[in-house]
């Protein structure tokens, strides 16, 4: 099951401004929990169309876009709520997901830090942090542990183990 509802009716109490887009949101969603997810993005198209700068139907055709793999449209509507809306955290942290999911853990890091920045208790934004900084925490290990003159033991050690936390955060391999 997606967790797409639960984020869209996150996005749609986390943005505040006028509720003109409310009713077309809970139609979209109502088609994304009926199997018809190209209708509730039309939805949201349509929506969008008529006000253009609604961050909440943008934010949500976004994470609709996230879950339909259309990852390329869904980081530049993040991006561009980002510039738009820079006070929102959840642009920021979804986007420091599909950057981290690209290997772009910098680039990751920095958005959920904007995101932690403006939303200290958003556990999503800390949590994808801390994954993050696990992985960064790895890469710079595994340079560490390389062998070599300047090679370090410990590292090679701590590579380890953060590998195997990392391969458990991740769940069994498919």
């Amino acid at each position: 099951m997606s967790a797409l509802p639960a984020l869209l009716m996150a996005a749609s109490l986390s943005f505040a401004g006028p509720v003109l887009a409310a009713g077309e949101l809970e139609k979209a969603q109502q088609q994304w929990l009926q199997g018809h997810q190209a209708d509730a993005k039309k939805t949201l198209e349509q929506a969008l169309g008529e006000d253009p700068n609604n961050a909440r139907v943008r934010f949500a055709l976004a994470l609709m876009r996230m879950e339909s793999g259309e990852t390329a449209q869904a980081e530049t509507l993040l991006r561009h709520l980002t510039e738009d809306f820079p006070d929102l955290a959840d642009p920021f942290n979804n986007l420091a997901v599909i950057l981290a999911g690209r290997g772009e853990l910098d680039a990751a890091q920095d958005a959920l830090q904007r995101a932690v920045a403006l939303q200290p208790d958003h556990v999503q934004a800390q949590e994808n942090l801390g994954d993050v900084l696990l992985q960064m925490a790895a890469r710079a290990y595994g340079i560490a542990a390389r062998p070599g003159p300047q090679s370090s033991v410990n590292a090679g050690l701590k590579l380890r183990r953060t590998q195997e936390l990392l391969r458990h955060l991740n769940g069994p391999a498919r």
